[in-house]
């Protein structure tokens, strides 16, 4: 027998605009890796560094099984990746073009309180 939550659409709003609202409170990848690491299991950060990772390599126009080869992630994540940066809202793409635009290298990030 599965269990469903009883809670409402709005209420499933509310907690996700909170996330939201808590994500933007971070204030540099120090406090972001903790905040991510208290937050998710390792296999979901794992996912989410999966997907992001692919990002970079779908914008430069390599092959999937290419991009497979160099980062192990799979065919079918890369091919939900490349769906979200074509016909997606547009989050990697912003997020990405930010990255690249900024002068600070994202290894060099990592103790900068004033990143992002």
């Amino acid at each position: 027998m599965k269990l469903h939550r009883i809670v409402s659409r709005s209420q499933e709003q509310q907690a996700e605009a909170l996330l939201y609202a808590a994500v933007l409170k971070l204030r540099s990848v120090n406090e972001a890796q903790a905040f991510f690491q208290d937050l998710c299991t390792p296999a979901e950060l794992q996912a989410l560094a999966d997907r992001w990772s692919v990002v970079p390599l779908l914008q430069q126009g390599l092959p999937y099984r290419e991009i497979h080869k160099l980062t192990g992630v799979s065919v079918t994540t890369i091919g939900r990746v490349a769906r979200c940066l074509t016909a997606g809202t547009g989050g990697y793409r912003t997020v990405a073009s930010r990255l690249q635009s900024s002068s600070a290298a994202p290894s060099s990030l990592t103790s900068d309180p004033s990143y992002g």
